[in-house]
C-alpha cells in the first residue's frame, strides 16, 4: 500500500462516526485533496468546546458560517458574536458563484446554497433584540469578579446584597447599586454598621469608581430590565432548524471591560438555568465567541478563573464554546485545555515574535507521520486548516490538513433595509426592547431617605416651636415680676403713705 492510499484510509478510518455528523471537508496531503478522505466532525462531540484560529484574511469567519449554518440545519440553535459585523450573511442562501462550485467540485460534495433563521440581539446602541441582565442576577461574587475588586470592597458588595434582600430593594441597575454605596456612606451609616458592621468610606469610594468606569464604557444599557431569558436563545423555527441568534458587537471592540461582563453574565445564567443534560446526541446550544482575545483582554485573575471554571462545567449542560481568534495564544493555557476541537488556519510568519507563535501553536496539536506541523501552518491557503478532533468517545482525532467545504449562505453581509426587516420581523422584540423602570432601591431609597428629612424637618420644627413657647412664658413672667415690684415699690413709699395719711385725717376731722 502506498503512503497516499494508506492516508486515505487513515483518515476515513478515524473521521467515520456512528452517529449524526458535520462534513467540514476533505483531507489534503502535499498540497493535494482527497475527496475520498472526508474529514467528519461528529454531532455529539460538539458540545467539548473548540477553537478557530488564523491569521487574518485566511477564513476564520467562513468556516465559523460553516459551522453555526450546519448546526441550525442539524436542529441546534447557535449564538454567534459578531464583532466585526461580517456575519449577518447568514440569514441569506448563497448567490452560488462559480468558485463555490469548483471548491465542491474538488471534494466531490454537492453545493446547496441555503438559509439559516437568524435573529438579531444587541447590549448597545445597535438596533436588534435587546439584553438586559439585573444587578441582583450578578450577585455580589460575580459583580466583584467583573469590578474586580479587593476582598474588603467584595466584603461591601456582600453586604449592600444582604442588606437589600432583608430591606426588600430590589438592585435592578447601576443607578441602584450606585445610590446603595451613597445610602451606606451617609444616610444609612449607623443602621448598616450597628447591623452588619463597620464600613470603610474609602472603600465605598473605590467601588464608586469602578462602576462609573463600567458606566462609561456603556454598561448602564445592559443592566436593567426586562431581564433576558437564556431559554430564549434555543429556538426553532417551524422545520426545526435551530435559530442563528447573532449577537451585533461592532461598537464595542474598544470596550473589552463591557464584552466580558457581557459574556460572563451570559454564561453564568446559561450553566445556573439549564438543567444537567450529560451525553447528548446533539448539543443545546452552541456558543461562538468572535474575536475571542477581547473577552481575556485586561481580565484579571479572578475573572480568569471564573472563567475558567465556567468552561469547565458548561459542557454538562449541553453546551458548547467555541472561540475564534488568530492566534491559539490569545486564549489562556487553562481555557484552551479544555477545547476539543481545533481548526487551526494558516499563521504568518514575519517577525520572531510570530516564528515563535508558530512553533508554540505547532505544539497543539497531536503529533502526525503525515505532517511537519509548524511547516504546513505557514503552507495552508485560504479556506484550509488543520484540523483536530474528538472521536464518540471523546479521544483525539488524526490530525488532517483540509479542504473546507464552502458556506451555505451569503458570504457578504445584508443590506441596511434586509437587516431592518428581518429585526422588524422578529418575535422577541416586543418582548424585550420595552423600557422598564419599576421602583427599586434607587427610588425607594430615595423615598426612604426624603421620608426621613421630612420627619427630622417636622421633629426640628416641633422643638422650635417649643423653645419659642417657653421663650415667651419666660418673657411674660418677667414683666409680671417687675408691674408686681413696682406697685409694691409705690405703695410702700414714704410718699404714698404720707398721702394716705393726709386723707384720712382729713376724713376724721
Amino acid at each position: 500500500m502506498d503512503k497516499t492510499t494508506e492516508f486515505v484510509e487513515y483518515i476515513s478510518q478515524a473521521y467515520n462516526p456512528k452517529g449524526d455528523y458535520i462534513y467540514l471537508g476533505a483531507a489534503m496531503l502535499n498540497g493535494k485533496t482527497f475527496a475520498d478522505a472526508a474529514v467528519k466532525i461528529p454531532l455529539k462531540t460538539m458540545n467539548r468546546h473548540g477553537l478557530i484560529a488564523g491569521a487574518t484574511g485566511t477564513g476564520k469567519t467562513k468556516t465559523l458560517q460553516i459551522l453555526a449554518e450546519n448546526l441550525s440545519q442539524k436542529g441546534v440553535p447557535v449564538l454567534l458574536m459578531d464583532v466585526k459585523g461580517d456575519l449577518s450573511g447568514i440569514a441569506k442562501p448563497s448567490a452560488g458563484e462559480d468558485f463555490l462550485y469548483e471548491r465542491h467540485k474538488k471534494l466531490d460534495f454537492p453545493f446547496k446554497a441555503s438559509k439559516a433563521p437568524v435573529e438579531f440581539l444587541s447590549i448597545s446602541e445597535q438596533d436588534g433584540v435587546r439584553l438586559r441582565a439585573t444587578v441582583s442576577e450578578f450577585g455580589p461574587v460575580l459583580l466583584s469578579r467583573i469590578l474586580d475588586v479587593t476582598p474588603t470592597q467584595e466584603g461591601i458588595l456582600a453586604i449592600i446584597f444582604k442588606y437589600c434582600d432583608d430591606h426588600h430593594l430590589p438592585l435592578l441597575d447601576l443607578k441602584d447599586l450606585k445610590k446603595m454605596l451613597q445610602y451606606i456612606t451617609d444616610e444609612g451609616r449607623e443602621s448598616i454598621e450597628n447591623e452588619y458592621g463597620r464600613i470603610s468610606k474609602a472603600s465605598t469610594g473605590a467601588i464608586l469608581r469602578k462602576i462609573v468606569a463600567l458606566e462609561q464604557q456603556g454598561a448602564e444599557r445592559f443592566f436593567g430590565e426586562r431581564s433576558f431569558e437564556v431559554t430564549d436563545l434555543t429556538r426553532k423555527n417551524e422545520n426545526g432548524h435551530g435559530y442563528v441568534n447573532i449577537m451585533r458587537l461592532t461598537d464595542i471592540q474598544d470596550k473589552p471591560k463591557l464584552f466580558s461582563t457581557f459574556m460572563l453574565s451570559l454564561l453564568a445564567e446559561i450553566y445556573t438555568t439549564f438543567p444537567e443534560e450529560g451525553d447528548r446526541e446533539k448539543p443545546k446550544l452552541v456558543l461562538f465567541i468572535d474575536e475571542a482575545h477581547l473577552i481575556f483582554k485586561e481580565a484579571s485573575d479572578a475573572l480568569l478563573d471564573q472563567i475558567e471554571s465556567i468552561v469547565k462545567l458548561i459542557r454538562s449542560k449541553g453546551v458548547g464554546l467555541y472561540f475564534v481568534t488568530q492566534n491559539p495564544t490569545d486564549v489562556p493555557s487553562e481555557v484552551l485545555g479544555q477545547l476539543g476541537l481545533k481548526i487551526q488556519h494558516a499563521l504568518r510568519a514575519f517577525t520572531a515574535k510570530d516564528r515563535k507563535a508558530i512553533k508554540l501553536s505547532a505544539e497543539n496539536y497531536p503529533i502526525s507521520k503525515y505532517y511537519d506541523t509548524k511547516n504546513e501552518l505557514t503552507a495552508l491557503g485560504i479556506g484550509e486548516a488543520l484540523v483536530s478532533a474528538l472521536d464518540e468517545k471523546g479521544r483525539p482525532l488524526a490530525l488532517a490538513a483540509t479542504m473546507l467545504r464552502a458556506p451555505m449562505s451569503r458570504m457578504d453581509i445584508l443590506t441596511n433595509n434586509e437587516l431592518k426587516d428581518l429585526i422588524l420581523q422578529s418575535e422577541l422584540r416586543t418582548k424585550y426592547n420595552e423600557e422598564i423602570d419599576r421602583e427599586s432601591a434607587y427610588e425607594l431609597l430615595n423615598k426612604k431617605i426624603e421620608e426621613a428629612k421630612a420627619k427630622e424637618a417636622k421633629e426640628k420644627a416641633e422643638i422650635e416651636a417649643l423653645e419659642r413657647k417657653k421663650a415667651i412664658n419666660r418673657t411674660n413672667n418677667r414683666n409680671s415680676g417687675k408691674t408686681q415690684g413696682a406697685i409694691i415699690k409705690v405703695l410702700t413709699s414714704a410718699t404714698f403713705i404720707r398721702g394716705v395719711m393726709g386723707v384720712l385725717n382729713k376724713l376724721l376731722k
